[in-house]
């Protein structure tokens, strides 16, 4: 998969927490409610937001932690992540990524949230 299990950071000065990234847009609304690829767009789009307003990038983060809200959907994530991964970690060194499938998010029409930690 496009994951590994193990992430070694060396000479990392600083942590970078960013809490769990939903499908909405810069005034708040949530994008497609019921299109999995458009909301994961979305919210890797955010989530890479928040990394360039702390001076960081996709060779940053060192772990996501993925909730999806439907069990349906992990064939689609692991597609997204397939295709959208091989061009944010063109060296193939994918952060750990641990998914689970929750009943429901902060509003029942997100379908998929990430958490993402970096290293500065």
């Amino acid at each position: 998969g496009h994951y590994s299990h193990v992430a070694r950071v060396s000479n990392a000065s600083e942590r970078l927490y960013i809490a769990g990234m939903v499908a909405t847009d810069a005034s708040g609304n949530v994008v497609n409610e019921d299109d999995f690829d458009a909301q994961a767009a979305q919210v890797f789009g955010n989530i890479e937001a928040a990394l360039k307003s702390a001076g960081a990038t996709w060779k940053n983060v060192v772990q996501f932690t993925t909730y999806l809200t439907r069990s349906g959907d992990i064939k689609k994530w692991r597609a997204f992540r397939q295709r959208e991964f091989a061009k944010w970690f063109p060296d193939a060194k994918y952060p750990p990524n641990t998914l689970l499938i929750i009943d429901r998010l902060a509003s029942e029409s997100f379908l998929i949230e990430v958490q993402t930690v970096a290293e500065l």
